[in-house]
């Protein structure tokens, strides 16, 4: 997480914590197991779901890039990738659709 100060409500203090885990196995992805791994994206998961809508939350996600990225692909099926600038979520988009067509004609 880069070194800026970010003032949260307490209610964002659980998802701030996990955050900075996830973003440190993100760095060191040797250093958890899958399973722990897992258990730590699940634990976000379910902290996101609770900090819905939270006034707060997308200053969290400013710093937090993992957690930002499950964020956004948790939403993926209602708002895309509604977090990406728009230049690389169309170009995600474009690849995507190349490998789904270069796929099909296998």
């Amino acid at each position: 997480m880069p070194t800026e100060t970010v003032r949260l409500p307490a209610r964002l203090h659980a998802l701030a914590a996990m955050a900075a885990l996830l973003e440190r196995l993100e760095r060191q992805p040797r250093s958890a197991s899958a399973e722990q791994f897992r258990g730590v994206v699940q634990q976000i998961r379910e902290l996101l779901v609770q900090a819905e809508g939270d006034e707060s939350l997308p200053a969290l996600l400013a710093i937090a890039p993992a957690t930002a990225e499950l964020y956004e692909n948790l939403h993926y099926e209602h708002a895309g990738l509604c977090r990406s600038p728009l230049e690389d979520a169309l170009n995600a988009e474009l690849a995507a659709s190349a490998a789904i067509t270069a796929a099909r004609s296998r």
